[in-house]
């Protein structure tokens, strides 16, 4: 069909242009183009049919001061040096944009920088806030609590808060199937490699690999730790206890909080010469776990569900709950030895 007359001579075209071509009102139109509007379906065709005759999309801008929602979500970071955080992010905007919404990315790193944010997103009067995995300081929360009355909903991170909604994979699940996974192989010193103190003791995921290696009669014999979830964390770790622990008493197997740690642990395996002397399980499932160079066992998050569940948070009143999805392991090879 040819171009209207209006888009021809550049003139952008309005509601009143639609409700003319239709034969309705513009609020007819308005209801049209608003989700869950009451309108009759022929008047429906009527105005989508004369939209798409004159190129018609309705001002976003324009109707959130109508509606009092902007339509923007705000997607708050700390670890965007953490590959998985490449996976979610391109999940979660493409379920907000089949939505309806834009999201704003909100990088945090600092104490000041969390404050600027946050500001931010109450000028922007975002419709709601999703915290990535993101560490949540009573600051950052009260900081967010502080915009309008909108749902603060945390994303693959567990948090006691009650003005919070949480929508995790259930770690303590995740951690007694991998404490049972190891057990079956027969190991006897088990360790497990912990990320900042902070994140791992809202994870669960260490409290659920103690508890089912002690229900399999195990002991958890060792935790190394890491400062951020990075892979040179997980590599000098598990560096430094190779070269001060005499290798007839180093543990035989190790669950790191996560894959990056556990990558840098095999690498740092490797560097020594001791690939295949000890067993190491990760957890998301990033795509590197799958190289040929690292044939990394893990633990698959159901990131689909997460996130369309964060999502139906957005849109639904109703009081800050918990929603735990289980996982799935996902068996490779660097679980075993030799």
């Amino acid at each position: 069909m040819a171009k209207n007359t209006q888009e021809q001579q550049g003139r952008k075209v309005t509601a009143s242009d639609v409700a003319q071509r239709a034969g309705v009102s513009k609020w007819t139109v308005s209801r049209a183009f608003t989700e869950g509007a009451s309108i009759s379906p022929k008047a429906l065709e009527r105005v989508r049919r004369a939209a798409e005759e004159l190129g018609y999309r309705p001002n976003l801008l324009a109707r959130s001061l109508t509606t009092r929602r902007t339509n923007i979500v705000g997607l708050v970071v700390d670890e965007l040096g953490n590959p998985n955080l490449a996976t979610i992010l391109d999940e979660i905007t493409r379920q907000l944009q089949q939505k309806g919404y834009m999201a704003m990315l909100l990088n945090i790193t600092s104490e000041q920088s969390y404050r600027a944010a946050m500001s931010l997103a109450d000028q922007f009067q975002v419709d709601g806030l999703i915290f990535l995995g993101t560490i949540l300081s009573d600051e950052l929360l009260q900081l967010a609590r502080n915009i309008s009355d909108i749902p603060l909903i945390v994303l693959y991170r567990n948090s006691d808060n009650p003005d919070i909604h949480v929508v995790s994979t259930d770690g303590y699940r995740a951690g007694q199937e991998i404490a049972a996974l190891m057990a079956a192989q027969g190991y006897e010193r088990i360790g497990y490699m912990a990320g900042p103190p902070a994140e791992t003791n809202h994870l669960r995921r260490l409290d659920g690999f103690r508890e089912g290696l002690a229900e399999r009669g195990k002991a958890l014999d060792l935790i190394l730790g890491a400062e951020h979830y990075q892979r040179e964390q997980g590599y000098q770790s598990l560096l430094r206890y190779l070269d001060t622990t005499p290798r007839e008493v180093r543990i035989a197997a190790l669950f790191c909080e996560n894959d990056i740690l556990a990558i840098g642990a095999l690498e740092a395996l490797k560097v020594r010469g001791e690939e295949g002397r000890m067993a190491i399980v990760g957890f998301d499932d990033i795509d590197q776990a799958a190289s040929p160079c690292y044939e990394l066992t893990t633990y698959r998050q159901p990131l689909q569900t997460l996130v369309s569940e964060a999502i139906r948070r957005l849109t639904t009143v109703e009081p800050p709950s918990r929603y735990l999805a289980p996982g799935a392991l996902v068996l490779r090879r660097s679980h075993l030895r030799g």
